[in-house]
């Protein structure tokens, strides 16, 4: 079982994946398209183009993990427009909304820090 935390680099693919492909064709993407090491343990999101699945890949230090969830129905709400950089980061509560097929622009949430009077 894998634990996404809130020290996790959450890094969400903003072009759609051919969901054909396993872990190993994933990482190439992170590493040939995306430009970063699969290895890092930073957590790769990726969305299908007909947007009813998301996959996740994360590197733990032993071996990759894949996790996988498919809409029964309908699509996900939200995911970003194409943008300049192929990567947008996510926060925490950002991915859990995601993966409820929230949409985080819309979510009203603590802020992650808060400055301490002296």
């Amino acid at each position: 079982m894998i634990q996404i935390t809130p020290q996790m680099r959450i890094l969400l693919a903003v072009e759609p994946v051919d969901f054909r492909k396993g872990i190993d064709g994933l990482a190439g993407v992170c590493k040939n398209v995306l430009g970063s090491d699969p290895f890092s343990g930073y957590v790769f999101v990726f969305m299908n183009k007909k947007k009813t699945a998301i996959k996740i890949l994360v590197y733990d230090g032993q071996g990759f993990w894949l996790c996988q969830k498919r809409l029964s129905r309908g699509r996900f709400c939200w995911w970003p427009d194409k943008r300049e950089l192929p990567l947008m980061r996510l926060l925490v509560h950002e991915l859990q909304l995601v993966i409820w097929n929230g949409n985080p622009e819309y979510a009203q949430a603590a802020p992650m820090w808060k400055k301490i009077a002296s």
